[in-house]
């Protein structure tokens, strides 16, 4: 199996795939969301299955609810080196997480090489500051309409 090449030789693009996108009528937990956010992106290849210890550092130095139903778990510094190649997962729960007293319906997991997940996270952050995107991206009926919502990220 060929590695990725490094990170300054490679761009952005397909950071997401529809496989890396899902819709939930229920709730979870915070720490459920961020298990599953990781098995998506384990299941991508793009971190190690100990990245979900990342996040949860990350969530008790600071929440990384954003506003607008939008969480951005991602790891800490310290623990770049489980992360494999850049990636996105995205989970959409119309149930709700409660977030640390927050309520996120979108969480989107991110891992990014070196300086990628800035980029990726400005796209993120465009999208999600208008509330119009944000209610077409919950009224999505399918992982394929949320995926097509969301594939400015691709773009950079």
């Amino acid at each position: 199996m060929a590695s990725a090449p490094p990170p300054k030789e490679r761009d952005i693009m397909g950071v997401l795939t529809i496989g890396q996108v899902r819709i939930h009528a229920g709730s979870v937990t915070r720490d459920e969301a961020l298990q599953e956010a990781t098995d998506i992106l384990v299941a991508a290849g793009a971190v190690t299955e100990n990245y979900v210890d990342a996040m949860r550092q990350r969530e008790e130095t600071v929440s990384t609810f954003m506003g607008n139903g939008l969480a951005i778990p991602h790891g800490t510094n310290e623990t770049k080196d489980a992360i494999l190649t850049s990636g996105l997962s995205v989970v959409r729960y119309d149930g709700g997480v409660d977030w640390a007293g927050d309520q996120a319906n979108f969480v989107i997991g991110i891992a990014g090489r070196g300086d990628e997940h800035l980029e990726i996270l400005s796209q993120i952050a465009i999208l999600f500051s208008d509330e119009d995107d944000v209610a077409k991206l919950a009224a999505a009926q399918t992982p394929d309409e949320l995926y097509a919502l969301l594939s400015a990220v691709n773009e950079s």
